[in-house]
């Protein structure tokens, strides 16, 4: 490949990218990672001329995204509410989606002057990492079924007091004897016949879309789950498949609940399903 401009790099880079809608901005991102700077400086020195190493690096970048592979694995990052996660092909790649759901737990936390909390299938940790930040207050537990994902969580909740469970679901905050006040979920939730056939399977982990024949095999186990960990008046925060919520709210129905909602998120979806158990009788 003969030298090049930024310039000359962007214009070689955009018609590979395979999201038509926004190539500019990711060979511009690209770019900027393997130059080791920010987009803001690749905007502004076009004229720059690339050395070997960062053209051969770029045009490795170029070539993995091109394949389809996700731009937050190539640079091992991912912006989440109001911060950035680490992530790696061990954990599925958080979505904006998800932050409704942070944001139902952060109102559903205020109840309490010091909440504990549980996020069920942490992942990258994106969720008990965003409630911790935000509530030093509180008693954060996060939970997953798979160690390379926990080791991701892990680094990405340095310096924060969370207290980290590997095992199935809820199971091992009830081992431990944890309540919980407020208990957040982002659980597999695609049929098992449609995860072939989505892109994502083909970089993100299985595990963490899989979500059985129905997709809700996950999420009715945990349910049964919840009479063990929660505390009466929790509330129950379950992110969901377009679709899903009258059947999760059937799954529910034995729950001692003082009311139940599904929750629609900004383009009309079906997202959250929340569920307030009932609070402990008086006397």
């Amino acid at each position: 490949m003969r030298a090049m401009t930024i310039q000359d790099a962007l214009a070689w880079a955009v018609p590979q990218m395979p999201d038509r809608e926004i190539a500019h901005m990711d060979a511009q991102l690209l770019l900027a990672h393997a130059l080791q700077t920010t987009r803001a400086h690749v905007l502004a020195y076009r004229e720059r001329v690339l050395m070997p190493e960062e053209q051969a690096r770029f045009a490795a970048l170029v070539a993995r995204r091109a394949a389809g592979e996700p731009y937050a694995y190539l640079v091992g990052e991912q912006a989440f509410y109001d911060g950035a996660l680490r992530v790696c092909p061990s954990v599925l790649i958080p979505r904006p989606e998800t932050e409704q759901l942070v944001e139902e737990a952060l109102r559903a936390a205020q109840a309490y002057a010091a909440p504990v909390i549980a996020d069920i299938g942490t992942g990258s940790g994106a969720i008990a990492v965003t409630l911790a930040r935000h509530l030093p207050y509180a008693e954060v537990h996060a939970s997953d079924v798979s160690a390379a994902a926990l080791a991701v969580a892990r680094e990405n909740g340095r310096g924060l007091a969370i207290v980290w469970h590997e095992g199935d679901l809820a199971v091992p905050l009830i081992a431990a004897g944890v309540r919980v006040h407020v208990l957040c979920a982002n659980l597999p939730y695609i049929p098992s016949a449609d995860v072939p056939q989505l892109a994502v399977s083909r970089y993100e982990p299985v595990l963490a879309l899989d979500g059985g024949s129905d997709g809700l095999r996950l999420i009715a186990r945990l349910l049964t789950q919840v009479p063990q960990v929660c505390h009466a008046g929790a509330t129950v925060l379950l992110e969901i498949g377009a679709g899903q919520g009258a059947a999760v709210l059937a799954l529910a129905a034995e729950l001692p609940l003082a009311d139940a909602a599904v929750l629609h998120d900004y383009a009309g979806h079906q997202r959250v399903v929340r569920l307030c158990l009932r609070a402990a009788k008086q006397g």
